[in-house]
């Protein structure tokens, strides 16, 4: 299958750099440009797009915004959001998260790392570039999301209790930024379980992709973020 691309970015220069690149790939094609997050969203709508790289800072609706609007909308719920920023460790990026993006990639990335994360969105997998450890992301994520109430925290307590012991061990290896078959190797499984297992969660818990299992998992308390 081609991955379908929209590039969401108001530097018209930016945007022909990644559509040259993306375009030079047998796997995947763009679908369309837009230069501001209304348009991203129209257009996601549109073009039918598996993936949206989304510039964080743009006029009018900004890339938060519209993938808030995205993960919201249940017709667009094939739709993956790698947000690109200049900024990589900056509140932005945890608000991205919790907004439902897959994950997120500085725009000084080298060329491969931008078309694996492409790849690694497509496929339902959580990407968090290597300038953004595990451990600050945690942190940010662990802090109290202002637009959460008791009401909030009581659902998530809720949610969790679905989950099996073993679902919930496998989530806690999610949020520790291991893949399937890491978590295989380290709990004496096979993949093809582990995925189950992750699948089954994702389901419980009404979560898009690993990315937004990692947050459920610090946000819910399950996982507890380490102090360095």
């Amino acid at each position: 299958m081609t991955i379908r691309v929209l590039l969401a970015d108001d530097q018209a220069l930016l945007r022909s750099a990644f559509r040259v690149l993306v375009d030079s790939e047998p796997d995947m094609e763009v679908v369309g440009e837009a230069s501001d997050g209304a348009e991203a969203v129209r257009l996601a709508k549109e073009e039918r797009a598996d993936v949206v790289l989304m510039d964080i800072r743009m006029p009018g609706t900004d890339g938060l915004a519209a993938t808030r609007l995205i993960s919201a909308d249940p017709t667009l719920a094939q739709v993956r959001v790698v947000i690109l920023t200049t900024f990589e460790v900056d509140d932005y990026v945890v608000q991205s998260l919790r907004a439902g993006a897959s994950g997120f990639l500085g725009k000084g990335s080298e060329p491969d790392e931008l078309l694996n994360a492409i790849r690694v969105a497509a496929g339902g997998e959580a990407l968090l570039s290597p300038a953004a450890t595990k451990g600050l992301i945690a942190r940010f994520l662990a802090q109290p999301d202002d637009s959460a109430d008791g009401d909030g925290a009581a659902a998530r307590s809720e949610r969790l209790a679905t989950l099996t012991s073993r679902e919930r061990e496998v989530l806690v290896q999610v949020a520790g930024g291991l893949s399937n078959d890491e978590i295989a190797e380290r709990l004496e499984v096979s993949p093809l379980t582990v995925k189950t297992h992750v699948n089954r969660a994702m389901a419980k818990l009404g979560a898009r992709d690993r990315a937004q299992l990692v947050v459920f998992a610090y946000e819910s308390g399950l996982v507890r973020p380490r102090v360095d």
